[in-house]
């Protein structure tokens, strides 16, 4: 009886004194801001043993190292700066516009039936439509000017908001809603502390695919009727044959990207820390 007794009790000892991990982590992101750039580092440089190796024509790709002097050199002569400063402001422009009313018109179709079986059908047949093929039309309706390649960024920026803001409405519990309404909240309170929260990561989603929209937008537009822009410049640097002038400006529509993507990031961990 006491050899039993003992035995349970190492056995129970042994017991406890494993652990085990824990499993339900819920898919949990480890953030890992070094991968991104030890690939992008070993990338380049295989790109530049590349080009200085002779296995790759400079003329037609250049080495990191000449892309990067063409582009300090840019920087130095405020040429790049020009440019930079034109896009900007046709991107915030056109995007501002779209996003504000995109969000609006999202917003309406997810909670209202009427706007919702008006909408829908308008944005399933507009979207798919490519907005660059609209600029001729905006420039006869509203001039060559910036007012046209502002109008046709808002108009790209429009439709995914749209789709990103009735996706996060649409998404969001009912019972909470009914929730809130069997306590006689207010209806812009429901929509302020219920409906907004639960539909931000959707939201968030579709800022970043927007501003990247918007992005391509205005390259495009600029490569079609403007002499001030990075889509100009580099359209002019290509017409040229000066391929890292070129590849400079491809970089920086590149670092635009990055940097969206990362405030768009630090949007995230502020705003849905409750997840």
């Amino acid at each position: 009886m006491r050899t039993e007794n003992s035995e349970s009790r190492q056995l129970a000892t042994q017991a406890e004194a494993r652990t085990v991990s824990f499993r339900g982590k819920g898919f949990e992101i480890r953030r890992n801001p070094w991968a991104g750039a030890a690939a992008m580092l070993v990338l380049m440089g295989v790109w530049q043993c590349g080009a200085a190796s002779g296995l790759i024509n400079q003329t037609f790709l250049p080495s990191p190292l000449s892309v990067f002097d063409a582009l300090a050199e840019l920087a130095r002569s405020g040429e790049l700066l020009q440019h930079l400063q034109a896009s900007l402001v046709r991107i915030f422009g056109g995007w501002l516009l779209g996003t504000a009313v995109g969000v609006i018109v999202g917003f309406s179709m997810g909670l209202f039936s009427i706007a919702r079986g008006v909408g829908m059908p308008l944005v399933s047949s507009l979207y798919p439509i490519p907005k660059i093929a609209l600029l001729p039309l905006f420039i006869l309706w509203l001039g060559i000017g910036e007012t046209s390649k502002i109008g046709t960024i808002a108009l790209g920026v429009f439709f995914p908001t749209v789709i990103s803001a009735f996706g996060g409405v649409d998404g969001t519990p009912r019972n909470l809603i009914k929730m809130a309404q069997s306590f006689d909240v207010p209806f812009l309170s429901i929509v302020l502390k219920v409906v907004l929260p639960s539909s931000l990561p959707s939201m968030l989603s579709g800022l970043r695919i927007s501003f990247s929209t918007a992005l391509l937008l205005v390259v495009a537009a600029e490569m079609i009727g403007a002499d001030r822009g990075i889509g100009a410049f580099v359209l002019t640097a290509g017409n040229l044959m000066q391929t890292d002038q070129l590849l400079a400006g491809v970089v920086t529509i590149s670092l635009l990207g990055l940097a969206t993507g990362t405030i768009v990031s630090a949007l995230e961990r502020l705003l849905l820390r409750w997840r």
